[in-house]
């Protein structure tokens, strides 16, 4: 077998037509063997373009059946089902609690477990710079079962549409938790310390708060951000001044006068946050009706300051929140005019793994059993970032009235608690 490259082709086709051409014998003098292998390499050139031309079809139609498979693939993935779960994003929360007090009064005295609260959020992205965002949440287990009431509730916390307007602005309008405070708006449990949370961010600032109508957030480059909204308020037409009484929970919620919050926060440097906050009701009973027996609050403004630090190990969070009323409520819900209450929390993270903190806190709200001090230790162990396991000791000490009801307790809760 002779193998020609192929800048012999030339003289190997050449070579081909002499042979082709009747040519006298006395005219040119060609070598026997010389002849016969020039003849096998002309065959075998004329063999190899015949393959070529043979794999070159059969590649063409191989591409063909490619576009052919490609253009069914695109067809059906363009009218598959799952497109309906395009941008579409899930995650959520839930906490189960043990509590176990000891009340100077043994009637007073708990001893349960409790599936405090499931969360589910469902968010939706339309385009880059529009998105749905939601929250349902059950609590206690449930509201019933096999007709006898669990005692739970099932609710919507959050649904609303917001858009960017720029890099540093947005807006938004629905349903959405209200800015105030630090664990209105960040409360799933591996974020905070302690299986309850804190009792000023549940009595005064009645968290989960949650409102609706718009709002907007514009943030600046050097670490202040702005939030303003325009919602509907607290109710309370006929809860003795109660201000977690008084939340309406968007449930056929009167609207005779919006309420409005305004918020300023600064996060400028490292592992510092700064806040203050301020809502306003003008028509706390909401009630048209000045003339109503329970018309008794002209208006309502809730203040609330925090500041949260991380520096290394330690942390240490506090806040200050405190509720003014005018009108006739100290006649109609005794001197509750003014309701507040502040907390300050240390604490230490061992390694990644563990924390331990401390909390203070002193809350004066409506009822004589929302008037008490509070001293908290306890410990957080996060076996995951997004899973923790809570152990809290707490001794609570109640004004004079309750005191006498024999409220003052101690004791310990347990915890777990995970995000998603």
């Amino acid at each position: 077998m002779i193998c020609i490259k192929p800048a012999s082709k030339l003289i190997a086709l050449s070579a081909l037509l002499a042979l082709t051409l009747p040519l006298q014998a006395e005219q040119i003098s060609v070598d026997r063997e010389e002849y016969e292998n020039l003849k096998k390499a002309v065959e075998y050139l004329m063999i190899q373009q015949k393959q070529a031309m043979e794999t070159a079809t059969r590649a063409e139609e191989k591409a063909d059946e490619a576009n052919e498979v490609a253009n069914a693939t695109a067809e059906v993935v363009e009218d598959s089902p799952l497109d309906a779960f395009e941008g579409i994003s899930l995650g959520g929360y839930g906490e189960v609690h043990y509590n176990n007090l000891s009340a100077d009064d043994s009637d007073r005295d708990l001893e349960e477990v409790d599936l405090h609260r499931f969360v589910l959020f469902v968010g939706k992205e339309f385009t880059d710079d529009l998105r749905f965002v939601s929250e349902f949440e059950i609590e206690h287990g449930g509201v019933e079962a096999d007709g006898d009431p669990l005692g739970g509730e099932v609710e919507i916390e959050q649904a609303y549409i917001e858009y960017d307007v720029n890099d540093n602005a947005q807006v938004r309008g629905g349903v959405f938790l209200v800015p105030a405070g630090i664990l209105n708006e960040t409360h799933e449990p591996p974020t905070f310390y302690g299986v309850e949370r804190n009792d000023v961010e549940n009595v005064i600032i009645p968290s989960t708060w949650w409102e609706a109508g718009v709002g907007s957030t514009f943030r600046t480059n050097n670490g202040f951000s702005f939030d303003a909204a325009l919602h509907s308020g607290l109710n309370f037409s006929g809860t003795s001044g109660r201000i977690r009484s008084a939340r309406g929970k968007v449930s056929n919620q009167r609207l005779s006068d919006p309420a409005v919050t305004g918020r300023v926060k600064y996060t400028g440097i490292q592992g510092l946050e700064l806040a203050a906050s301020i809502n306003h009701q003008t028509d706390p009973t909401q009630d048209d009706d000045t003339n109503a027996e329970d018309d008794f609050i002209d208006d309502a403004t809730l203040y609330q300051a925090h500041a949260i630090y991380n520096r290394g190990r330690l942390g240490l969070r506090a806040l200050y929140a405190q509720w003014d009323f005018s009108g006739d409520i100290e006649d109609a819900a005794g001197d509750i005019d003014e309701q507040f209450g502040w907390y300050l929390e240390p604490s230490f993270k061992v390694n990644n793994w563990l924390g331990l903190y401390a909390r203070y806190e002193e809350v004066e709200g409506a009822r004589v059993q929302d008037q008490f001090s509070q001293w908290e230790v306890g410990a957080n162990w996060w076996p995951h970032t997004d899973v923790v396991v809570k152990f809290d000791y707490r001794d609570r000490s109640h004004d004079p009235e309750a005191e006498a009801d024999g409220r003052d307790f101690d004791g310990f809760d347990l915890g777990i608690g995970y995000m998603f």
